[in-house]
């Protein structure tokens, strides 16, 4: 099928943008209210064409179906810093009225063999355009800092090795992802001395960031 690929991915454009927005409108909201905000950031992106042809290809998906068979065509990231925080995320999606959850899949309960871990929530997001309502999938991975540091690694590597990983590669990939598991731990069992210390730390953060802003107009 001879497809125009700017006119098919405009809406998902669309969906993360307004997904970004309204995501990172939730840590606004926390903060307003002196909280500390289970989401520490948020990206997004569209998935490259080339990438959807070859995923496509390698899983032997009909290009004619990729909507109804390509979750993440539009993919976004809520970084936490706590294990214990993508559970409340979670919990926050699924309360959520402007879209709708697929599928969920645990991959920090049950992780993959190579070590990977996250959280993937598939959304349906309706997109209003000039045509009307369109409806179409979007993932949302929930990480740790940690598992996005181990996970960003992991994926330049895939690419570099296409999947065929050296074996002491394959071996170090594996003892890190055990660490940074370890590190997830580790911070979870200090996790209430340090929201406690950020609780008081924010007010100067805040202070800091307004003078720095301050300081730019100033200049101009």
């Amino acid at each position: 099928m001879d497809r125009n690929w700017e006119l098919f991915l405009d809406p998902y454009v669309q969906a993360v943008g307004e997904l970004k927005v309204k995501l990172r409108g939730v840590r606004k909201q926390y903060h307003k209210q002196n909280l500390i905000s289970p989401i520490e950031f948020v990206t997004g992106r569209v998935k490259p064409v080339e990438s959807i042809l070859k995923k496509s290809e390698i899983r032997g998906v009909n290009i004619e179906k990729v909507e109804e068979e390509m979750q993440d065509i539009a993919g976004l990231r809520v970084m936490v810093q706590f294990i214990e925080d993508i559970q409340i995320v979670v919990g926050l999606l699924r309360q959520r009225k402007d879209f709708s959850i697929v599928e969920e899949r645990d991959y920090i309960s049950n992780k993959k063999k190579s070590g990977y871990r996250s959280y993937h929530v598939v959304i349906k997001y309706p997109v209003q355009t000039i045509e009307g309502q369109k409806d179409i999938l979007a993932e949302i991975q929930i990480r740790t800092l940690a598992m996005n540091f181990w996970a960003t690694i992991e994926h330049s590597l895939n690419y570099k090795y296409k999947g065929e990983f050296p074996e002491e590669i394959k071996y170090r990939l594996e003892t890190s992802a055990e660490i940074s598991a370890q590190l997830d731990e580790e911070m979870s069992q200090i996790r209430e001395e340090i929201l406690e210390a950020q609780k008081l730390y924010e007010p100067i953060r805040q202070k800091e960031l307004k003078d720095a802003v301050g300081n730019v107009d100033d200049n101009d």
